[in-house]
């Protein structure tokens, strides 16, 4: 499954939001989404945020991409760095959503690192 995912960024915080459906519910991610056949990584992920934010953002630059083998499929999720251009990054379709420091985020910026922490 190939995936984008948005780091926005603002005031060295980077915006995590809980799944509020399906398998992972209740899970913490970065938002994203899906690429559909047809779009570049960067149209997916403006589509995406403005569909679950209600925002617009400017994709600046990727950062990673992450390959995961769940037990029912693969993943390919490609990881942008982003701001917000236009809009209140209202929850559409996710449960909560938190700022996080750069700390609590592993030397990539993609997993969410402490065991303590509820952001996994």
């Amino acid at each position: 499954m190939q995936v984008v995912t948005a780091l926005i960024i603002n005031q060295n915080k980077v915006f995590a939001t809980q799944r509020g459906y399906g398998e992972f519910k209740d899970g913490w991610e970065f938002p994203g989404g899906k690429i559909e056949p047809g779009e570049t990584p960067e149209e997916a992920l403006k589509r995406e945020i403005q569909e679950e934010l209600a925002t617009e953002i400017q994709v600046e630059q990727p950062l990673t991409t992450v390959e995961y083998d769940y037990p029912t499929f693969h993943l390919s999720m490609q990881c942008f760095l982003c701001k917000v251009e236009r809009g209140n990054l209202t929850l559409l379709e996710h449960e909560a959503a938190k700022w996080l420091s750069y700390d609590e985020l592993d030397e990539d910026g993609v997993y969410l690192r402490r065991p303590d922490s509820p952001f996994f």
